[in-house]
């Protein structure tokens, strides 16, 4: 499976044509015995896709030692994560565990991604009726980290429970936001600042879900001519470094571009749920060993032309820092020659 990723194979039948092709290789991936579609097939089926979760959260553990100290714009001591989910597309006759509106199916991928070096850290894969708010119920929240999100997971009684664990979250809020003003702060306009205020909720509801005190900025971008009102329980930190660290979040908008388009997780080998679990799975812990591979190496290309450069050379038995790292062995002084030497 992680040669299909890998080589960007289409099917399992193109899976078994290309490895038996290189039958004298294949042990130099760690393949042994005949490759059989009917096999593979079956073992997507019938073998849990909790095993390679499982090894994919080992390969993350290790990213995430290795880019603990790597900087993401913004210098900070605690943890900062962004939350977010893409959702995949699929036929509702081929997916019908995959739920999402009457004619159509989809499965979900919600993601928890560390900022530093852009590694994911926790990852829910559901059908397409799973609205995104819930995954804050199996969130594990640490305390003192920093929580970014979007307006589909402004839930007020499942954001005191960020405040109650001090933790922090950063999200904006929507147009009909009841509120009453307590507080405000004097702001830099010239930065793009608006307001900085201490609010409280108004509604009946919301004022029970939520009855701490919220922070709400107000921050117009002059680069896309907008306006964004961000909530945060938050005071500690200036109301700038607020709205910059919610511009971070574009990075898990770039991680599912990324997947998406080097990685197969839009076509799947297989329409059982076990099936799409496992290639979205493997697939994640490609991405995890390309990252783990160019921070150990210490390699300048990106991740997309350190992939494309992996699968035209995965069968040839050269050492991966000279073919990653341009450092080309030249056998100027070789004592044997297919060629005759001519001195002139």
């Amino acid at each position: 499976m992680a040669f299909a990723q890998i080589t960007y194979r289409q099917s399992l039948r193109d899976v078994e044509t290309c490895l038996r092709a290189m039958q004298s290789k294949l042990y130099h991936c760690g393949i042994h015995g005949n490759i059989s579609r009917n096999t593979l097939a079956k073992a997507n089926e019938h073998r849990d896709w909790r095993i390679y979760a499982d090894f994919a959260q080992v390969l993350i553990r290790k990213a995430r030692t290795l880019y603990a100290n790597e900087d993401f714009g913004i210098r900070l001591s605690r943890e900062v994560y962004a939350l977010d989910s893409t959702t995949i597309d699929l036929c509702l006759s081929l997916f019908p565990w995959a739920k999402f509106r009457k004619h159509k199916a989809a499965a979900k991928v919600h993601t928890l991604m560390d900022l530093r070096g852009s590694t994911p850290c926790f990852i829910r894969i559901t059908d397409g009726k799973v609205h995104d708010v819930n995954i804050l119920d199996v969130l594990i929240l640490e305390p003192g980290a920093i929580y970014i999100m979007d307006r589909g997971y402004l839930d007020f009684a499942r954001l005191y429970r960020f405040t109650r664990n001090l933790s922090t979250f950063i999200t904006r809020a929507k147009s009909n936001f009841d509120y009453r003003r307590l507080y405000y702060r004097k702001v830099d306009k010239t930065t793009g600042l608006r307001c900085d205020q201490t609010i409280r909720l108004n509604g009946f509801y919301a004022s029970q879900d939520y009855p701490a005190i919220l922070r709400r900025i107000s921050y117009f971008d002059i680069e896309t001519k907008k306006r964004f009102v961000f909530l945060t329980n938050n005071f500690a930190l200036p109301a700038l470094t607020i709205a910059q660290l919610y511009k971070c979040r574009w990075r898990i908008e770039i991680f599912f571009k990324w997947i998406k388009q080097y990685l197969r997780i839009k076509t799947f080998f297989g329409t059982t749920e076990n099936a799409v679990k496992t290639q979205i799975w493997t697939a994640i812990s490609v991405y995890v060993l390309v990252a783990i591979v160019k921070k150990e190496l210490q390699i300048e290309l990106s991740l997309g032309e350190i992939l494309q450069i992996l699968s035209i050379v995965l069968f040839e038995k050269v050492p991966i820092t000279q073919v990653l790292t341009k450092n080309l062995l030249q056998n100027v002084n070789s004592q044997f020659h297919n060629q005759l030497l001519f001195d002139l």
